[in-house]
């Protein structure tokens, strides 16, 4: 049974800085990709940043050059530094894992608050 708990949300002010941890914990095949949506009252969720166990990282244009994807394959964990927040940002932050080997599946963490006041 694969597990992913999420850590590092809070309440921040405008341009400030937060940092995103998600560990994962079963059996995880090696080929993998992890990475952080979002969800704000009332819209979708929504891709922030994916990262594959190779190192790949792709973003969404609303966060580039201010969030920084990162991960530790050794721990199966993965990061997100987000720097020159904004109101906007504001959401729940789900950390997702999606394997393919024996066949393809995903999980979802619980998600975590992130909250950016003007």
């Amino acid at each position: 049974q694969v597990q992913l708990v999420e850590s590092g949300g809070g309440l921040v002010q405008a341009g400030g800085s937060l940092r995103l941890s998600c560990a994962a914990s079963g059996l995880i095949s090696s080929f993998n990709v992890m990475g952080w949506y979002r969800q704000a009252p009332g819209k979708q969720r929504g891709l922030v940043a994916v990262i594959a166990s190779g190192g790949g990282a792709n973003y969404a244009e609303s966060v580039k050059g201010r969030f920084t994807i990162s991960r530790d394959n050794a721990k199966n964990t993965v990061y997100l530094q987000m720097d020159s927040l904004k109101p906007e940002d504001t959401a729940v932050y789900y950390c997702k894992l999606a394997t393919y080997n024996p066949v393809a599946s995903e999980y979802w963490g619980q998600g975590t608050q992130v909250t950016v006041s003007s």
